[in-house]
C-alpha cells in the first residue's frame, strides 16, 4: 500500500513541487495550504509522514509541530520541517519541538526524497 504524506505549505509553487515530486515517487499526497487546518487534516488523513513548512501566516510550523507532538493520536507521525531558516539555533529549536528531519530551502530534490524515504 502506498505511503501517505500530508504536505503543509502556504507557498503555492512549493506545495505543487513537493506534491508532484511525492506523487511521482508513488506517495499519496494530501496538500494543506493553511496551517490552521493541518492538525484536523492530519487526524482525518492519518499520514505516514507530515512535511511542514515553518514560516507560514496565522500559525507557524513550529507551533504546529508542538501541537502535533502533544496529541496522543498524532505524536508518532514523523515530521519533516522544510524551511528557509538556515540558522543552527533554528534547526535545534525545531528538532527540539519534535521534528525528526530538517531540510532547508531551496531544497535539493535528491536530499528531499532521501529524507522522505528515511522517515517512512
Amino acid at each position: 500500500m502506498a505511503k501517505k504524506v500530508l504536505v503543509v505549505e502556504d507557498n503555492e509553487l512549493n506545495l505543487k513541487l513537493f506534491s508532484d515530486l511525492l506523487r511521482a515517487h508513488e506517495y499519496v499526497v494530501e496538500p494543506v495550504r493553511d496551517g490552521r487546518e493541518a492538525v484536523e487534516r492530519a487526524r482525518a488523513f492519518v499520514p505516514d509522514l507530515i512535511i511542514m513548512d515553518i514560516q507560514m501566516p496565522h500559525v507557524t510550523g513550529y507551533e504546529l509541530i508542538l501541537e502535533l507532538k502533544a496529541d496522543e493520536a498524532l505524536r508518532a507521525i514523523p515530521v519533516m520541517a522544510v524551511t528557509a531558516y538556515a540558522g543552527r539555533e533554528d534547526e535545534e529549536r525545531i528538532r527540539a519541538a519534535g521534528a525528526e528531519a530538517y531540510v532547508s530551502k531551496p531544497i535539493s530534490l535528491v536530499r528531499f526524497m532521501e529524507s522522505v524515504g528515511a522517515l517512512v
